[in-house]
């Protein structure tokens, strides 16, 4: 049995004056990458610093402008790289790198001297806070905690007043999400009071869930309420270094900011320790489809997924929204059919705003391609089949033919699984324009009758045509080429035939264009009835080619035949 009882809810807070629900993002949060640092320490095989350097360079392209580079006071491997950047002058004035450091005399010499030479940087510390750390862990109070985090403060301030450049301080107290708020703010507010920002000059208070405790909202109350009752909170960017533990990091992430937080610290595709950071690409994407500016050049997608798995080796999971394989693919039949009738809509309204039923956005915005929207296998219906022969090969198929020749696709899907569109076109030469047997159209002449008084009708057509092989041809007359076609084609197989519905369009644009036409064809005597499909430059070649197809594939004549 599942031994639930194991485990106790943790704390929800009291906090019935809560302002979030009733907000809405509005604009983009200042964004830090930390996957060179907290995503880079996760990975199975971790970068090299040439890889470090194509990434950092990427993250730059992207619109990064705050950049966590590592721990270059832990790892030689990040020293060596961050003395790159700068040896190389590879860090944009406009971009800050930041440095995680603990609190310790020796680890900030060694971080100040790899930032020697930036114009200006982060530098990061933290230490844990939470109940359960300073319990198990540190085996400290939490005075002795917050001495830690001040004593550190300390040390920051006295390397900074020596360096040359301009140092942005970042305090975060780790485990945020499983520490007592009134705590959390003590500790915040005691190291802010010693390090002495000021609204020209900020720092930087950093609130991570650093483990998921519990839903959402209760951290954006947690962030509310810190936000309405830290000190001195104009001299304070609030950050939020949501992780995805409970697998609702983009939603904590969301919320956060809703309850006042400026900063959010991710990775793309959500890449970090456990279930990973929050993903930056998620939020940016999701803003994107509210009409809000997400501040980053993300409109290459393809070419993040592709820099990503090569450097981190981790695949992007084919239902990451927006970036998956599969996300802007239909299978289901009904989703099919709204997609279709959704942009179909789309051109003839030449709608301002996007509207398609089941994507909430244009793939095409983000670099995606139209073709994989549809793909086809034993779930997919009629409306389906129908887009893919329209969209990859331009068959506009009557809205009777969708059932007829999706039963052919659906076949086949049952026995392999998907059906690529390929090989659902081959399917559709094989049933309906290569359907030349047992009689196979060869020539057509076309007179015109209508000087000729007595005459009922006012064409004759002379055709020639193979059955099973053998030249055979035949001449008559009706109201136009199709039903004289018609008409001898009764007359010569001894069937009985009529012409249900007639449609045709152009392939292609331009004078060398050729023409399909399809014809809805019912067999009298036995109530049967299906389409036959014929292309051509000339139209009623075309159609004489689809009434071919349809006799064919009724199987009618056969007795004549004998």
């Amino acid at each position: 049995m599942l031994n639930y009882k194991r485990y106790r809810r943790n704390p929800v807070v009291d906090y019935p004056e809560r302002e979030w629900p009733n907000r809405q993002i509005e604009k983009a949060p200042i964004w830090c990458s930390v996957d060179l640092r907290d995503g880079n320490q996760a990975l199975i095989d971790p970068m090299v610093v040439s890889e470090k350097i194509e990434f950092f360079n990427y993250l730059i392209k992207l619109g990064f402008k705050e950049i966590e580079i590592g721990f270059p006071a832990a790892s030689q491997i990040e020293f060596d790289f961050l003395r790159q950047l700068v040896d190389r002058k590879l860090i944009p004035d406009d971009v800050v790198v930041q440095v995680l450091t603990q609190c310790r005399e020796e680890l900030l010499e060694r971080t100040f001297e790899a930032i020697e030479g930036c114009k200006q940087a982060i530098v990061h510390i933290y230490n844990s806070t939470s109940t359960l750390q300073r319990d198990v862990v540190f085996n400290m109070n939490r005075e002795e905690i917050t001495n830690i985090a001040v004593e550190g403060t300390k040390m920051v301030k006295r390397h900074a007043a020596k360096f040359p450049g301009r140092i942005i301080f970042e305090y975060s107290p780790e485990s945020f999400t499983g520490t007592e708020l009134d705590y959390a703010l003590e500790v915040c507010n005691a190291v802010q009071r010693e390090w002495g920002p000021t609204k020209e000059n900020p720092m930087i208070i950093n609130l991570p869930s650093t483990v998921e405790m519990t839903t959402p909202n209760v951290f954006a109350d947690r962030i509310e309420w810190m936000n309405k009752h830290l000190e001195n909170r104009e001299s304070i960017i609030l950050s939020v270094h949501p992780h995805n533990d409970r697998g609702t990091g983009v939603a904590t992430a969301e919320l956060a900011l809703l309850a006042g937080a400026d900063r959010v610290e991710g990775t793309l595709f959500g890449n970090g320790e456990r279930t990973g950071n929050v993903d930056i690409l998620n939020i940016a994407y999701n803003m994107f489809s509210q009409g809000i500016d997400p501040k980053l050049a993300i409109e290459h997608v393809n070419e993040s997924i592709e820099i990503y798995e090569r450097c981190c080796k981790l695949p992007v999971h084919p239902r990451h929204p927006y970036a998956g394989k599969l996300v802007f693919t239909a299978f289901s039949g009904s989703h099919q059919d709204a997609i279709n009738k959704g942009t179909k809509a789309m051109k003839e309204r030449n709608n301002e705003y996007w509207e398609v039923p089941y994507l909430p956005i244009d793939p095409a915005d983000i670099g995606r391609e139209y073709e994989p929207i549809v793909r086809i296998n034993s779930q997919s219906g009629k409306g389906g089949v129908a887009f893919v022969m329209d969209t990859y090969f331009g068959f506009k198929l009557p809205k009777g033919m969708h059932r007829e020749f999706a039963n052919v696709i659906q076949a086949i899907s049952e026995k392999q699984g998907e059906v690529s569109p390929d090989q659902i076109m081959e399917s559709f030469r094989q049933e309906y324009l290569m359907k030349k047997e047992p009689i196979h159209f060869r020539k057509l002449r076309v007179d015109d009758l209508s000087d000729e008084v007595k005459s009922e009708f006012d064409t004759k057509v002379t055709v020639i045509y193979t059955d099973e092989g053998k030249e055979k041809r035949f001449e008559a007359v009706g109201n136009g080429p199709i039903d004289a076609v018609k008409r001898g084609l009764q007359e010569e197989l001894n069937i009985s035939i009529k012409i249900l519905d007639y449609e045709e369009h152009a392939l292609q644009s331009g004078s060398n264009s050729q023409a399909a036409a399809y014809i809805h064809l019912l067999d009298a005597e036995s109530g049967r009835v299906t389409y036959g499909v014929g292309v051509s430059s000339n139209i009623t070649r075309a159609s004489v080619r689809a009434i071919f197809s349809a006799v064919n594939r009724l199987e009618l004549g056969k007795e004549a035949r004998l």
